[in-house]
């Protein structure tokens, strides 16, 4: 069974990751156009920029509990053989989704911090239209929040199912005996 410890850690991880995704997707940037004192032209103010450093919060966690299982599952690769059985058909898939999900989700999130730190410095004069006060879409720190959880789930199976295949590791040669041939005494 895999570690409890690790997957405490990665839980607990994971969690911290989620939390400043959703407070980040609460958080986002808004934004309302005001006419100077002279009314001469017109011009964007935009709110808090918090929800920046929380998306940049959650990349940074998430991606410091994908480095924590990897390396304790030694990227998949490294160490010894697994003896080919169902755990090891289930690790070999679950670490591609666990990929697939946590990229999605780091896209997600960094693309989210980036647009959200992004303000118009355009202004209009006079009677020109109104600017474009541009704001980030809702719902992209929501959707880094989903991949989150995905990737959460689906790293504790990956970890499972590595230290399942793990514990039934494969011994070349026929065994866990020596590997040469014998030379004891001929009768």
């Amino acid at each position: 069974m895999a570690s409890k410890l690790l997957l405490i850690a990665v839980f607990v991880l994971d969690l911290i990751a989620f939390g400043l995704a959703v407070a980040a997707e609460q958080r986002r940037s808004t934004a309302k156009i005001v006419q100077d004192s002279e009314i001469n032209y017109n011009y964007c103010v935009y709110d808090s920029d918090i929800a920046t450093g929380y998306g940049v919060g959650a990349f940074l966690f998430l991606m410091a509990s994908q480095a924590l299982v990897m390396v304790a599952t030694r990227c998949f690769c490294c160490g010894k053989a697994l003896k080919p059985t169902g755990s090891r058909a289930w690790a070999v898939i679950l670490f591609i989704v666990c990929w697939l999900f946590f990229l999605i989700a780091e896209i997600c999130l960094l693309a989210g911090s980036v647009r959200n730190a992004y303000h118009t410095k355009y202004r209009t004069i006079f009677s020109e239209l109104p600017p474009s006060c541009e704001t980030l879409r809702k719902g992209v720190f929501g959707a880094g929040a989903a991949f989150i959880f995905l990737t959460a789930i689906v790293n504790k199976f990956y970890c499972i199912s590595y230290s399942n295949a793990r514990g039934n590791s494969f011994q070349p040669y026929g065994g866990g005996g020596e590997a040469g041939v014998g030379m004891g005494t001929y009768r």
